[in-house]
């Protein structure tokens, strides 16, 4: 699967980097690993099999405890995942799974071919870095592009094929930048499948479009799946919880309400921070955009930053993002769970709360906003001593590259929470 030797990274006892090799002139610029397999903490291969029954029926509560305390193990991460984000039920069966992957990997192959009936280059093994049309609908000039393998012909009149093909140039550039110290990205065919989910999801989500960020997003499902069809829906279903950070309109963009709430949460935790943030101009917490917007994947190596998502996921999960939305109603209106201890253990650590303070309901907090809460107080000294301008928030923030931890960011996360939900509640 990879283009060179296991190389292993500063992390100590098992090689867990080997199934992520650096190349090797990059290991010096690589933040340093702290996630390592621990026996009896992190969700090995072998307990997540003992996890099913006959028929296929997993027992969430048991695999959430595992993932909670200890991660995943990096050679299932990738089957872990699809439950975690939704992609299939628990309470489904291996027969009734397998046949909705083939459903799913058909679909997929139809939007495929559809999409390869206006862009040729699609699924070829290559990609697009270069414009192809102009805003107009124009053509490029030939001579420019005709070494991308494909040129457009005639003006494009339909508005959505425009939209989508004026992006497709930007995905690329990204798609060469993104993750380039990772050896699995020197296989130009890996880059290229990279390239083709986010050219069909984007297909698909014209609404939302290419953003830059949903290619740090996507890489790690590129990585983690043989098949481009299960990559693309585990994207799919990662995107459902973030596909509104990414939205943007002439004047702001879908991650400022994140933002917000990032205000609130500090204003009211920590208000000395916050006031001394808001003297220097940075009370709309925009120096946290990217931490937010990418989930962390500039300020963990490879291997924590999926350590961390998985850490939030388990801890947000919910067993009712399967219900319709009707269904959802129902269960609502008469819910028990935060009465029944052994419902309630069928939810993440952070849900949990919510179904205990009788808020049981799709909510728009996330935990990574906690997470960068508790990023600040851990620098809160620093940034009230040291900070005199957002350069500096900045500077401090940046410093955090490769020494955060992430198993203890969620633990002070979760703290936080709990600080503000009772604060928030007093009269």
């Amino acid at each position: 699967m990879f283009c060179c030797p296991y190389i292993m990274w500063r992390s100590g006892g098992e090689d867990l980097q080997g199934f992520y090799p650096v190349r090797p002139e990059c290991l010096a610029d690589v933040p340093r690993t702290r996630f390592k397999s621990r026996a009896g903490k992190t969700l090995s291969a072998r307990r997540w099999h003992a996890a099913f029954t006959e028929d296929g029926h997993l027992d969430m509560e048991k695999v959430l405890r595992r993932i909670q305390r200890g991660g995943i193990h990096p050679s299932i991460k990738g089957a872990v995942w699809e439950f975690l984000l939704g992609c299939y039920d628990p309470d489904s069966t291996f027969d009734e799974r397998t046949k909705l992957r083939t459903l799913r990997r058909e679909q997929y192959a139809a939007w495929k071919q559809e999409c390869k009936t206006m862009v040729p280059v699609l699924g070829t093994g290559t990609y697009i870095t270069m414009a192809v049309v102009q805003q107009n609908g124009e053509p490029i000039d030939e001579s420019s592009v005709e070494n991308q393998g494909w040129v457009v012909e005639e003006t494009v009149r339909d508005e959505r094929v425009l939209q989508w093909m004026l992006s497709l140039h930007q995905i690329g550039l990204d798609v060469a930048r993104t993750d380039r110290y990772l050896s699995f990205y020197e296989d130009g065919a890996n880059q290229s499948k990279l390239w083709d989910v986010l050219a069909i999801y984007t297909w698909l989500n014209l609404d939302i479009g290419y953003v830059q960020g949903m290619n740090d997003i996507c890489s790690p499902m590129i990585i983690l799946f043989e098949d481009e069809a299960d990559a693309f829906w585990c994207f799919e279903r990662a995107m459902r919880r973030l596909r509104e950070n990414f939205r943007a309109t002439a004047t702001s963009m879908g991650v400022q309400t994140q933002l917000g709430v990032l205000s609130q949460v500090i204003k009211t935790v920590d208000p000395r921070l916050h006031q001394h943030l808001e003297d220097l101009d940075g009370g709309e917490y925009l120096f946290a955009i990217r931490m937010l917007m990418v989930l962390f994947r500039r300020e963990f190596s490879f291997l924590d930053a999926l350590y961390l998502w998985e850490l939030m996921w388990a801890m947000e999960y919910n067993p009712n993002m399967f219900a319709t939305y009707e269904e959802l109603e129902d269960r609502n209106n008469n819910n028990n769970a935060a009465d029944d201890p052994k419902l309630l253990k069928r939810y993440g650590k952070f849900e949990r709360k919510y179904v205990n303070s009788g808020k049981n309901e799709r909510h728009s907090n996330t935990i990574a906003v906690f997470v960068v809460a508790s990023v600040l107080q851990t620098k809160n000294k620093r940034l009230l001593k040291e900070a005199k301008g957002l350069d500096d928030v900045v500077q401090i923030l940046g410093d955090i590259a490769g020494n955060l931890d992430a198993k203890k960011a969620c633990k002070e996360a979760l703290k936080i929470h709990e600080k503000f939900l009772k604060k928030a509640n007093r009269p």
